[in-house]
């Protein structure tokens, strides 16, 4: 009756898990992708984005190691080189992706794709029928229009540039401007961060926002709050940047990190009857299930939670649901996520203002320690961790941490949310000593 039982626009995390998953089930299955397959993450996102980081830790690491006994030579870094290697993993990791489909004898289109009707897409001059129609487009960057605003990149270009910037300012609090901030800082740049709002990375728990700022300060990244950038400047070295209090900073580089909005125009979406919301992402429904019954969208072309291992699991509960018998809905209750900050965040549950407003009477336990490791290098960094707990349950409500290995150490607590572990289940666990994790289990005072 149909060409395909599945047809996938976009080729990025949720999409290829969706059709690859499908594909096993026993469909027959298409992919439409213009750009690259893996998507942002794999792309111009976390991938290339967890490689630089790891870059640029390595002027700490020389900065301390002298502490600790080893005498360094003449160093110096290589821009060109880091790009190249990166290029290199993503191109393998282009090539994962594409065995995985192919494996699967899913068929993959390199071209832009568009809706015809509820069981159509064109690609190029070809119309194929397809039983269900799954939008898996992502985001893109998106930047204010200002005076100057094309003098500016995005995180797209970032990851591209020809020269490494001796100055940079990042426009944006959310993960990804402070996580360039530190990048460029850490790689030998002169950074200043302007966000439009009294703090950044909204949404967080308020302890961790304070703490990082404390310590991104300390790395005399400059913070400009409640500013914005009203216009910009070509100089003949570099550009200008003129805040709309008037003050003017100039750099090498400007890198708008002010949001993404789902990539959803010129798809044909709404003339199929998909209804859209106001930032143009598609509405579903917890089966991922659009206004249009056959039509599915997973990732950050709809409003949920806009992180890869969440496309993952949507795109795994679309296959699920339509090819595998089990309809399936992913669960967005105590997802953790890390920002890779310079120290890095990670967290996981409720922030101490939403356990408040839903549970009333809560615990908060805090604890702030400098690591063992900067007793001897003389690094003036601190860890902070924090604990909030509902009293009438004990159960622990949300985990909390800026510091070394935040990321490593909330992967593991949110299996203890997950299984709705206690706060005296987390006292009776024996810590691991020395290491900054055991403090999750030896955080005894009320604060």
């Amino acid at each position: 009756m149909y060409d395909y039982d599945l047809f996938t626009i976009g080729g990025g995390s949720g999409g290829v898990r969706a059709s690859r998953m499908a594909a096993q089930f026993g469909a027959k299955v298409a992919l439409a992708e213009e750009r690259y397959l893996g998507g942002t993450c794999v792309n111009v996102g976390c991938i290339p984005k967890k490689l630089l980081v790891y870059a640029s830790e390595f002027s700490d690491a020389f900065a301390d190691c002298t502490e600790f006994g080893w005498t360094l030579g003449e160093r110096s870094f290589n821009w060109q080189t880091l790009i190249a290697n990166k290029d290199r993993e993503i191109a393998r990791l282009n090539g994962v992706y594409e065995k995985a489909l192919t494996d699967n004898r899913v068929r993959i289109l390199r071209a832009h794709a568009t809706i015809a009707d509820a069981h159509t897409v064109v690609v190029g001059s070809e119309r194929y029928t397809t039983r269900y129609i799954l939008v898996a487009t992502g985001g893109w960057p998106t930047t204010p229009s200002i005076p100057g605003g094309e003098l500016a990149i995005t995180s797209n270009e970032a990851f591209f540039l020809p020269q490494f910037p001796s100055r940079a300012i990042v426009v944006g609090g959310g993960y990804i401007g402070v996580e360039f901030a530190g990048i460029f800082h850490g790689l030998g740049a002169k950074v200043s961060v302007v966000h439009r709002g009294e703090l950044f990375l909204r949404g967080f728990d308020d302890d961790l926002r304070r703490a990082l700022a404390a310590e991104m300060g300390t790395r005399e990244i400059e913070l400009r709050f409640n500013r914005q950038v009203a216009r910009i400047e070509k100089l003949p070295r570099g550009i200008r940047a003129t805040l709309d209090d008037g003050a003017a900073l100039e750099a090498d580089l400007i890198m708008f990190a002010t949001g993404r909005t789902p990539t959803t125009h010129n798809l044909g979406l709404e003339q199929a009857g998909v209804k859209l919301d106001y930032e143009g992402a598609v509405v579903v429904d917890a089966y991922s299930c659009s206004s249009v019954a056959n039509i599915y969208a997973v990732g950050d072309c709809t409003d949920r939670l806009q992180l890869t291992p969440v496309a993952i699991a949507e795109g795994q509960a679309v296959a699920e649901t339509l090819f595998h018998g089990n309809p399936k809905t992913p669960d967005y209750e105590n997802v953790p996520t890390a920002v890779f900050s310079q120290p890095p965040i990670g967290t996981v549950g409720l922030t101490e203002a939403e356990a408040r407003e839903r549970y009333g009477a809560i615990d908060v336990y805090r604890s702030s320690f400098r690591p063992l490791k900067h007793t001897l290098s003389g690094r003036d960094e601190h860890s902070f961790m924090k604990l909030v707990v509902d009293r009438e349950t004990d159960r622990v409500l949300g985990c909390h941490m800026v510091g070394t290995d935040a990321g490593e150490i909330i992967q593991g607590l949110a299996i203890a949310l997950k299984c709705r572990a206690t706060k005296a289940q987390f006292d009776a666990t024996i810590g691991i000593h020395p290491t900054g994790a055991e403090e999750f289990v030896t955080m005894r005072n009320k604060s």
